[in-house]
């Protein structure tokens, strides 16, 4: 099978290709780390494509023949190279002065050649690759990607899926501060968040609601922005919360509070470990009541992943379903008050 187009001299989106460069066909997706099976079962399950044929380049897989009409991006890609081609080259000069042609911003995403990618790196302008501060605010430019395969030959593609260096978002995590990891979760969930949808992050004087709280990591982040949160679990937060002023907490199954028993949010939160169909009920549930402006949910799968019931999550009003950098196999469903972008 032909994998290239002719050679072209302009790309798709108005900026120059050189004589080095073969447009591709098809399309190139960067799985998470550790998620190449998991990218592979997706493509298979939810877009009917197999990928046994394709290209592997570390966690990047070039798929010749996926159909370029599908607009949708799998999940477990942080990225994907939405107009994927292939540039020759002889020098890191060369392959610099290549990629500055087309446009200005280049992340690179690299499995080997790790030295000769810095010094391509180098030359390129510069780009802020270094893990981010929450809160952070994603910029609205154009991010592309690029992969060294060989010493003289780079796949990259001007346009990609994500604004964010090879689609991830690290941040400097604090070891001592937060009950458990997961507060990474609700960070990047709310970076996500505010991109998506132009809401502002939680703050003072609005009301939160974290169903499973327990112990507390998502609650920490949301008292530390300012808003005051309703933590509902069997079990009490850490002790630091349970004597926080913006806290009040109620031992309980948060899925059993209805609506109108417990009032009206500006944001509900939730990280708790149940079957999606009964997460999708109470989330409907909040939906019809009018209660609630906006929702954040990891969606956490109990065995294979029903990409159907995925489905149902994102088609909801205002949606959009997300993997995390700091999601495992789980995926996070956002909900917001106007369509996302």
């Amino acid at each position: 099978m032909n994998h290239f187009s002719s050679i072209s001299m302009t790309h798709d989106t108005n900026n120059t290709i050189t004589n080095d460069t073969i447009q591709l066909r098809g399309r190139a997706f960067l799985a998470f780390p550790e998620m190449m099976a998991l990218l592979r079962d997706e493509l298979e399950k939810r877009f009917g494509y197999d990928s046994t044929g394709s290209e592997v380049y570390g966690d990047l897989l070039y798929c010749p023949d996926f159909p370029e009409e599908r607009e949708e991006t799998p999940y477990f890609a942080s990225t994907t190279y939405l107009q994927p081609f292939k540039l020759s080259f002889t020098s890191i000069t060369e392959a610099a002065s290549g990629l500055k042609a087309i446009q200005r911003n280049w992340a690179p995403y690299q499995y080997q050649l790790f030295r000769r990618a810095a010094l391509i790196q180098e030359k390129l302008p510069y780009i802020n690759l270094k893990e981010r501060t929450f809160p952070f605010e994603i910029p609205h430019s154009p991010m592309g990607a690029y992969t060294l395969i060989d010493e003289h030959t780079i796949i990259a593609s001007a346009l990609t899926s994500s604004p964010l260096p090879a689609g991830r978002l690290h941040f400097v995590e604090d070891h001592e501060n937060p009950p458990s990891r997961a507060y990474l979760k609700i960070q990047e969930s709310l970076t996500l968040f505010r991109y998506y949808f132009g809401e502002e992050l939680p703050k003072a004087n609005e009301k939160c609601f974290e169903a499973g709280a327990c112990p507390g990591g998502w609650t920490w982040v949301l008292v530390n922005l300012g808003a005051q949160v309703f933590a509902v679990d069997r079990a009490e937060l850490a002790p630091s919360l349970m004597k926080n002023p913006l806290v009040t907490f109620q031992a309980h199954d948060a899925f059993t509070l209805k609506p109108d028993e417990i009032g009206a949010f500006d944001w509900i939160f939730s990280d708790v470990i149940c079957y999606p169909e009964r997460l999708f009920e109470w989330v409907n549930m909040w939906l019809e009541s009018g209660k609630v402006r906006n929702m954040i949910c990891t969606i956490k799968m109990q065995g294979e992943i029903d990409y159907d019931l995925v489905h149902r999550f994102a088609s909801l009003p205002n949606s959009k379903v997300v993997h995390l950098n700091y999601n495992k196999h789980e995926l996070t469903w956002l909900h917001g008050t106007q369509s996302p972008l």
